[in-house]
């Protein structure tokens, strides 16, 4: 019979958690720029144990950025199935996007990590520095792949080596990257 319900890690230390996250690998988003680099996510615990969520990547140049909300998706369970809210778009926020954040691998040390949706149509494979052992990733892409997600969809993310500051590069404060990404550029 075919595994249908995806698997994830119970018990997260959720202070724990927090901090940058580079990204990896990903299958790509319309939300994101084709030629982002240097993508990466900082989480951010806040009093009420919401997360606050700052995402970034690099494209021309220009460092595109949104921030948003995690939250349990049920704060009952130890189950780390997260919701994030961002507001669309990042220069008018008015719409509110809700999708889900799944902690699928999480290894001991809270330096690598797999992430999920129940629609396996989004994929993540983070780590807290920059760069990836190889065996590590392929391990992980091995866990997708159990997990049913097609990763002939995954694909790495360039980064540069010091990585940037948060505030290196002109801010795209317009939201351009945004726009361009709706029609996929």
């Amino acid at each position: 019979m075919a595994k249908t319900e995806i698997e994830v890690v119970k018990g997260v230390d959720l202070a724990r958690y927090m901090g940058r996250w580079y990204e990896i690998a990903s299958f790509p988003s319309k939300n994101q720029p084709k030629n982002g680099i240097n993508t990466r996510a900082t989480y951010t615990l806040k009093d009420d144990g919401t997360v606050n969520v700052l995402n970034e990547t690099w494209s021309d140049g220009k460092r595109g950025f949104i921030e948003g909300t995690a939250y349990k998706a049920d704060p009952k369970s130890d189950e780390a199935k997260l919701k994030v809210k961002f507001y669309l778009p990042p220069f008018l926020p008015i719409i509110p996007v809700t999708g889900d954040y799944w902690v699928m691998f999480l290894d001991q040390d809270y330096h690598h990590a797999l992430i999920g949706q129940p629609s396996r149509k989004s994929l993540w494979i983070l780590c807290r520095e920059n760069h990836l052992e190889e065996e590590v990733y392929n391990e992980l892409v091995e866990k997708a792949k159990e997990e049913r997600y097609d990763v002939s969809k995954l694909k790495k993310t360039a980064h540069t080596n010091p990585p940037p500051e948060t505030d290196d590069g002109q801010a795209d404060t317009k939201g351009v990257w945004w726009l361009k990404s709706v029609f996929g550029k």
